[in-house]
């Protein structure tokens, strides 16, 4: 039997809720001298949110069979490098934002020095919560292994940072398409296909199928980020959590500044169906995933 939109949206809490006990799980305990860095890195990745990478990595995991916690590290380590990213977004020398996720970022509360610390805390945690599934599964070390490289190859120079570097580069001047969309295929998407792509990986697939996930992974990227162009410029900060028209602010080129809100609002129609419809070749049970996926690129917030 399929299940309603209800019984997703209770699932969708469900599986939240679950992460968040998971994040926890893996947070350091707040002691020492240096325990104000605890604080901030608690502060950063438990201001709530979507969850949505290591939702995805779980889902995707499950979808190709995958048993049992190994995935759990991955999904902790995952989230705390995508917060770390948002701290240091937030920072006067880069976005200069006072609230995220409806309250205060990360620099106004613990300071701008304590900013850059937290967020450089969670990068470099972020690889020691990974590696402890090592130790926790020695019989899957080849599976961690792999997993590790895609995990710091998607953040890197050539993933994440190399997208943020470009994005920063080039604002307060127009780019042509093909730099914005080589800003969203790394900026956003790479982390969004690390996370599925570690999904698929601990649960044991071919590389070809790892190579599938990554292609729905890009098109929901993409259409997750011109929908976040999209909500700059129509929502309110009190539905956003965030402050709305940063990117004009910040004189940065978007898919609503190129190509106008309703060729932006085309453009996340065909790439989320083209991701759903890749997903339908997978093998597994997916309606929650496609739901999902979905529900997160024609979000309102």
């Amino acid at each position: 039997m399929s299940c309603s939109r209800t019984d997703y949206e209770r699932e969708r809490e469900r599986k939240t809720e679950e992460i968040e006990a998971i994040l926890r799980k893996y947070l350091p305990p707040r002691e020492g001298m240096q325990r104000i860095i605890m604080e901030a890195m608690e502060y950063s990745l438990m201001a709530g949110g979507k969850r949505l990478r290591p939702m995805l990595m779980r889902e995707t995991y499950l979808l190709f069979g995958g048993e049992g916690n190994l995935v759990e590290p991955f999904m902790a380590a995952m989230e705390m490098i995508h917060t770390y990213s948002l701290v240091h977004d937030d920072l006067p020398a880069m976005d200069n934002d006072e609230y995220r996720r409806g309250r205060k970022t990360t620099h106004v509360v613990y300071g701008e020095d304590m900013g850059i610390l937290a967020g450089d805390a969670l990068l470099n945690f972020a690889f020691e919560t990974a590696a402890s599934a090592f130790e926790q599964y020695p019989d899957k070390a080849l599976l961690i292994g792999k997993a590790l490289r895609v995990l710091a190859g998607k953040a890197g120079i050539y993933g994440m940072i190399g997208g943020q570097v470009v994005d920063v580069k080039e604002t307060g001047h127009a780019v042509s398409r093909e730099v914005l969309d080589f800003i969203y295929e790394l900026k956003t998407g790479a982390l969004i296909e690390s996370s599925m792509m570690i999904g698929a990986i601990l649960a044991g697939v071919s590389d070809e199928d790892v190579k599938k996930v990554e292609r729905i992974a890009s098109n929901v990227g993409f259409a997750f980020q011109v929908q976040d162009d999209i909500l700059d410029v129509t929502s309110t900060s009190e539905v956003l959590g965030k402050p709305v028209h940063s990117d004009e602010k910040n004189e940065k080129s978007t898919y609503v500044t190129l190509a106008g809100l309703e060729e932006a609002g085309k453009l996340v129609e065909t790439a989320s169906m083209e991701a759903v419809r890749l997903l339908g070749e997978l093998p597994g049970e997916n309606g929650y995933l496609a739901w999902l996926i979905e529900k997160l690129i024609h979000r309102e917030k």
